[in-house]
């Protein structure tokens, strides 16, 4: 039976030409790129190489892309650097209830320093509120961080309009585009926003490399120390081949993010049109302002749990939401948070998201293996 991944959210195969390409950094320049002698240098030109391209694809100048280990520490350096050096200003934090952990971690790391985070609800699909967060700036907030897309249900986020309503005001803006970077085009200068967060493995990149995008004035607190890499914001010896991999990934996508987009809305529109044969589902979110590299569906009368079991059994292998709190059976906090604690739709959710290798074919046979696993675990539970 041929396996059928639908868990790109939560990480994409490496692409044959990012494999290729780090393979080549890893044997052919393997010189610190702190050093100064040749193959030092080799090295230093495939970082400061990347840090344009990466630039480039932001909108942005290179002088602003700190690389980092993944989106993780970007969006901890972006929230808690941000808080230790701005305090003086205030300790006003607002965030999102549905942010990733990565974000909500580091603001409850940052109650515990003093720090007050006013947590935005949203609506039944998803949206964070502008005039939300209008209502709750005062004058000690100095930072605000909304993701851009969603990484559970897609929900697209008025991010633009967030950045206009905050020109005026002292507080920095930070988004999560993890979910977004290569699928909609992205320019920090239109999107008003201070700071931002990408990650190379939900591009077909390689794990274990990132980059917070950081307006030029605006100034952050380093969270580790030792070294002067990354203009003194993130010491440690670069992640060359990381790095590389990084580049090659963004240049795979690079001035194709429309044509990308068209293509996973029609393979979207076909998954979703497959669904309709199957009885008693919900598919989550405001379809006109979603990703189309995200499906959240909840099968009514099942459980998450044994959904994901026997989906895995059958070949099909998705999530029920963020792969960084996979293990931990419990309700989505995106869906509680658009549809309260005790809703049904919240105990049979199953993500699917979709990746550069999907065809109509796979869409028509993932759905097919869907409805055969549901229909036989909703006979067992009559």
């Amino acid at each position: 039976m041929e396996a059928l991944y639908f868990d790109h959210a939560a990480t994409t195969p490496l692409h044959p030409d990012v494999a290729s390409t780090m393979s080549n950094a890893l044997t052919e320049a393997f010189g610190n790129p702190s050093s100064i002698h040749q193959l030092g240098r080799l090295s230093r030109k495939i970082v400061d190489e990347a840090r344009t391209v990466i630039a480039k694809s932001l909108g942005a100048n290179d002088k602003d892309i700190i690389f980092t280990s993944g989106g993780t520490e970007a969006d901890n350096l972006a929230i808690i650097g941000t808080a230790l050096k701005h305090q003086d200003k205030g300790k006003h934090i607002i965030t999102s209830a549905i942010e990733h952990h990565a974000v909500l971690d580091s603001c409850h790391y940052l109650e515990t320093l003093g720090f007050t985070v006013t947590y935005l609800p949203v609506d039944e699909t998803g949206v964070v509120g502008v005039e939300a967060v209008k209502e709750a700036l005062t004058d000690e907030t100095i930072l605000v961080s909304v993701m851009m897309v969603n990484n559970e249900v897609g929900t697209i986020q008025p991010i633009k309009a967030m950045g206009e309503l905050l020109e005026d005001h002292q507080a920095l803006f930070h988004t999560d585009a993890v979910q977004a970077y290569g699928i909609m085009p992205l320019d920090v200068e239109a999107l008003h926003v201070d700071l931002l967060t990408v990650t190379a493995h939900k591009i077909n990149g390689p794990k274990g490399i990132g980059a917070l995008y950081k307006r030029r004035e605006v100034k952050l607190q380093p969270l580790f120390f030792g070294g002067d890499q990354e203009r003194k914001r993130r010491p440690g010896t670069e992640n060359l081949p990381g790095i590389a991999g990084f580049k090659q990934a963004v240049e795979l996508f690079l001035g194709e993010e429309l044509n990308r987009q068209a293509r996973f809305k029609q393979l979207k529109a076909l998954f979703e049109q497959e669904l309709t044969t199957i009885d008693n589902i919900v598919i989550n979110g405001d379809e006109k302002k979603v990703s189309p590299l995200i499906c959240n569906v909840s099968f009514l009368g099942t459980r998450i749990e044994q959904v994901l079991m026997n989906l895995d059994l059958d070949g099909v292998f998705v999530s029920s939401g963020s792969a960084c709190t996979a293990g931990a059976m419990t309700s989505s906090h995106v869906l509680k948070a658009m549809y309260g604690e005790q809703d049904e739709r919240t105990l049979s959710a199953i993500r699917f998201s979709f990746g550069l290798h999907h065809t109509e074919q796979a869409m028509i046979e993932v759905t097919k293996r869907v409805k055969q696993t549901i229909e036989r675990l909703r006979k067992l539970s009559e």
